[in-house]
């Protein structure tokens, strides 16, 4: 969940209108072009290497984020609301530049955390211990809370509680072929779900079963009646999204005053018609834009944000190598269109998160017979496409082993974290 400051106060630019909203959304939202980059957002759970049960007290962690804000690190750091620690790579010019480059940030901040005695966990919720307690006090996330709190729980939680690995991809190109911009976008959804099943991972929250292979996606599909929900996969993208930024309703209005104002129900379209509590301008527009919280989000880029954190300490590279192969790689990208197409009876035309298709891949992980023959398929054709998008054969072994681990039995890591349950 990186994010511009969240304590700044607006620039005050000039006014926005609503066309030129708009005309801004079409264009920096989806930008084309044969894809070229890849990057990754990972967060992880900081918890107590000898006892991961333990609450870290707050000094003990503001020690930690102290000393580790003076690692050299190539992608950005940043802390959640809940002490999560999150790394964001720079746009790479290969699958192998990405892993590579974060590989050796997870060393360096591994070792800032040791003499402290904290260590990383891999997990989409925390399974150890809930509530935690809200370590970060900034008008954004005071804000964030207060309108979460309005539909109940799961926005805490989320907050609090949850980690992932994102995967960032370039939105394709403006032509027709496997690669249009267009075909990803609904790819995407389809495919986004096989992701959640492939890779749930959050079976206990505080030390109990929840009912689900991945719990994570559960808090998203009850976070938000709009903020959460992606908008039609079926229509023009550039359109479909920009009407869906300006109808879902303003989380906060900025100002150099805190708390910052936490209107109700003021879509950004009214905002901008109104002039009302004050004129937004492009900034507030990119702004809103950062509190919306789709299973994909359109940056300029695709950002893939349903996959739930992974075990292990080199885990989350298999996620990132399988989207990057199955998106990237011409071939595979057809193959993987087939493999999801029976899927869109199953999912129907409610938006994800909250359609029968996402709710079922969050709850059964690949229990379901089709996911599971979809999952197949997908990692047969990424398997195929690693070598050719220049994948090491340590990538390619690390993906096969977790087919045969999981996929290939109908699992995925959310099984075997169940034993931790009491």
């Amino acid at each position: 969940m990186t994010t511009p400051s969240s304590s700044g106060a607006p620039r005050g630019g000039p006014p926005l209108t609503e066309d030129g909203a708009e005309d801004l959304l079409r264009c920096i939202c989806f930008k084309t072009g044969p894809p070229r980059t890849v990057g990754a957002e990972l967060e992880w759970l900081v918890h107590d290497l000898r006892d991961p049960r333990l609450s870290v007290s707050p000094g003990r962690l503001a020690a930690a984020i102290d000393a580790l804000r003076a690692v050299p690190l190539t992608a950005a750091l940043t802390f959640e609301p809940g002490g999560q620690l999150e790394l964001s790579s720079l746009p790479a010019a290969s699958l192998m530049e990405c892993l590579d480059s974060l590989a050796a940030d997870l060393v360096a901040v591994r070792s800032a955390l040791a003499p402290f005695g904290l260590g990383l966990g891999g997990y989409g919720v925390d399974p150890w211990r809930t509530p935690r307690a809200r370590v970060l006090r900034e008008p954004r996330y005071d804000a964030m809370e207060r309108v979460f709190d309005r539909v109940g729980p799961a926005g805490r939680t989320m907050m609090r509680e949850s980690a992932s690995v994102q995967v960032c991809l370039d939105a394709g190109v403006d032509a027709p072929g496997p690669l249009d911009y267009r075909r990803r976008w609904r790819l995407a959804h389809l495919l986004g779900a096989v992701l959640v099943a492939v890779f749930a991972n959050s079976a206990v929250h505080g030390g109990r079963r929840t009912g689900w292979r991945s719990t994570r996606q559960s808090l998203w599909t009850d976070l938000d009646p709009v903020r959460a929900l992606a908008p039609s996969a079926d229509g023009d993208p550039r359109g479909e999204w920009a009407a869906h930024v300006l109808d879902t309703p303003v989380m906060c209005v900025r100002s150099a005053a805190v708390p910052w104002a936490v209107p109700e129900g003021l879509t950004f379209r009214e905002w901008l018609r109104t002039g009302r509590p004050r004129a937004a301008d492009a900034e507030d527009l990119r702004y809103h834009m950062t509190t919306l919280f789709p299973p994909v989000r359109p940056r300029g880029h695709l950002e893939l944000r349903m996959i739930d954190a992974q075990p292990g300490p080199d885990g989350w590279m298999i996620p990132v190598a399988v989207a990057t192969a199955l998106f990237d790689d011409p071939v595979a990208a057809e193959s993987a269109e087939r493999a999801v197409a029976p899927l869109a009876v199953l999912a129907g035309r409610d938006p994800a998160p909250r359609n029968p298709l996402w709710r079922t891949a969050a709850r059964d992980g690949l229990g379901h017979p089709a996911l599971h023959a979809a999952a197949l398929d997908l990692f047969g054709s990424a398997l195929d496409a690693l070598p050719r998008i220049g994948a090491t054969a340590g990538v390619v072994g690390a993906v096969a082993s977790f087919h045969d681990r999981y996929v290939a039995r109908g699992a995925c890591p959310a099984d075997e974290s169940l034993e931790m349950a009491s």
